[in-house]
């Protein structure tokens, strides 16, 4: 029985790590899922949005340590990048989100820590209880933050902020998450403001929504001749269905 669940409701996908005893920490198995459950996702035209959440008490505490390094040859096996997408496990159990067409939104409650808080960078938007916090941990592990987190952190945070999480492993709460930018919102309800969301982007045609996505994924490092020429070859395609009449 997998830790990763996925259900569908209407145009939405709802992705929910389920292993709530251990705060939903992050076994090698659970990566694995989140990866292959983005990919049937991706897979899926009518789907318009995706939820991340955690079942039980945290979002998630991160990578569970003890039960991913049991196995010294699964973690090199793991590790080793896949050539066709550039990524190993850890970093596509993240990546895999930001490869979908569809918004990914996170609904973020208790701890966010380690691996969990990298999951959820990788989502696009992030809403987040009063009361959850935040903690790059890996450092306090002996270890650097490894499953994407270095890109997604250098997108929404300043490198002295990043630097400061980093090394000092510190949990932080959600004010101050939302004020540097860690995460979008604070929200009492996560869930239901993440739906919200996902509705009113929902009602924009979808071609526009996933273009937008791309968009930005690949422009926000690039220099200004090269995020021109991007945004020029995104538009084309939908200039085309504008005067073809197609949304």
């Amino acid at each position: 029985m997998s830790d990763v669940s996925l259900t569908f409701d209407g145009d939405r996908a709802y992705v929910e790590l389920d292993r709530p005893d251990k705060h939903n920490g992050l076994t090698i198995d659970m990566l694995n899922d989140l990866a292959r459950v983005a990919r049937v996702i991706g897979k899926r035209d009518e789907i318009r949005s995706v939820i991340l959440a955690g079942n039980g008490p945290s979002f998630s505490s991160g990578l569970d340590i003890a039960k991913a390094t049991g196995d010294p040859l699964s973690i090199v096996r793991n590790f080793l990048p896949l050539p066709w997408l550039g990524t190993n496990a850890f970093q596509e159990a993240c990546w895999a989100w930001r490869r979908l067409p569809q918004p990914v939104i996170a609904a973020v409650h208790g701890h966010c820590f380690g691996g969990g808080l990298q999951l959820a960078l990788a989502a696009d938007i992030r809403f987040a209880t009063p009361d959850s916090d935040f903690a790059v941990m890996e450092v306090a592990h002996g270890l650097i933050p490894d499953m994407s987190g270095a890109v997604t952190l250098s997108r929404l945070i300043g490198v002295d902020k990043a630097l400061l999480l980093t090394m000092t492993a510190d949990p932080v709460d959600a004010a101050y998450a939302a004020r540097i930018g860690l995460i979008t919102e604070v929200s009492e309800d996560p869930r239901a403001d993440a739906e919200t969301l996902a509705d009113r982007i929902a009602a924009r045609p979808a071609p526009a929504v996933a273009a937008a996505k791309q968009l930005f994924e690949r422009t926000w490092h690039a220099g200004t001749r090269r995020t021109l020429g991007i945004e020029r070859a995104t538009q084309i395609p939908l200039l085309v269905r504008q005067a073809l009449g197609r949304r």
